[in-house]
């Protein structure tokens, strides 16, 4: 008997936008063209200066489009959308990208497999990443489960258990995501995912998927350790944040993390055209990590009226933010 994926289980997908509309399209189409279709679709647009928002309203998925006041970053962006998804639209999956991720016809059959076949749901699926040209894209590569290979991928289900994921193309399960709180805001861009995935993930089962195909269409092919500029800030105060503050890693992986982290930023001040420009966001980033720490989502929101109503009406529902 062939297989078969079930009509029953609601996905809604949720794409954060900023400044991208041509790819914001792409992606867009992506979702309208699925062989299992999504139940909807929540288009986060994070005030935006070109017209990602139109784009978002006008295309026949039939987005619902939540505009904000500022651009919250990608962990804003996310924790609205899940927020939304999981409230208004009543989602049983919650599957999330950015606005340069384009999902192939069979992304979301693929990731819908591995949910039904598994023992148990998990609470989290990310799908196998590629860039333009068909390779794997290094900057979301997954952070197998301690004790597991690549070389021991379930074969029947092409599935490897993980213990992180990018939030490039991201199934999170509906109860799992409302017993877990939200993406933290305050980390804006960088490691929320790995964050919120740990977290989620610290006692739920998460594959990342073969049978599930994204193109994530970034600039250039390469891992979170190419030149990443300013933008270092965010690294270093966030994984500082999240080895003081998350719940996601228990202590000894914490201490395996750190390590791993500590020779990441060696590498990449090594490698970079400008490590002054490193050295110097690196250091404020350090300061700021041990200095404070992140603000819950509420206040982080509070001048984004819109962002605080969908966040206002998500707990009001019971629901852990």
């Amino acid at each position: 008997m062939g297989w078969s994926v079930s009509a029953e289980v609601r996905v809604v997908a949720v794409v954060v936008a900023y400044n991208r509309r041509d790819l914001l399209l792409e992606a867009l189409d992506g979702l309208a063209s699925q062989t299992r279709a999504v139940d909807a679709v929540v288009v986060v647009d994070n005030a935006s200066t070109d017209d990602s928002g139109d784009v978002a309203r006008s295309h026949p998925v039939g987005a619902d489009v939540l505009t904000l006041e500022r651009n919250t970053g990608g962990a804003g962006g996310f924790a609205v959308g899940i927020a939304r998804a999981l409230d208004v639209h009543a989602a049983d999956a919650v599957w999330i990208m950015d606005d340069d991720t384009v999902p192939t016809p069979g992304a979301l059959a693929g990731l819908l497999e591995v949910r039904e076949t598994s023992e148990r749901t998990p609470a989290a699926l990310g799908s196998r990443v590629v860039w333009t040209d068909g390779r794997e894209h290094p900057m979301n590569r997954p952070r197998r489960r301690p004790g597991r290979s690549w070389a021991e991928r379930d074969r029947r289900r092409g599935a490897l258990p993980v213990r992180s994921s990018s939030f490039v193309s991201f199934m999170l399960d509906g109860e799992a995501a409302r017993r877990t709180p939200l993406p933290i805001v305050d980390y804006f861009i960088w490691n929320d995912d790995f964050e919120y995935s740990t977290r989620l993930l610290r006692r739920g089962d998460g594959y990342y998927c073969d049978g599930s195909v994204v193109v994530h269409k970034t600039t250039v092919l390469g891992s979170t350790d190419v030149d990443p500029g300013e933008r270092f800030y965010f690294e270093v105060r966030n994984k500082i944040w999240l080895f003081r503050f998350s719940r996601g890693l228990s202590f000894g992986e914490k201490i395996v993390y750190g390590a791993s982290t500590f020779r990441r930023w060696l590498r990449t001040l090594r490698r970079s055209t400008d490590p002054a420009v490193l050295r110097d966001a690196g250091w404020r980033g350090w300061r700021d990590g041990w200095r404070g720490r992140p603000r819950a989502n509420r206040e982080a929101l509070a001048d984004v009226p819109t962002a605080a109503a969908v966040i206002a009406a998500y707990e009001a529902g019971g629901a852990r933010a």
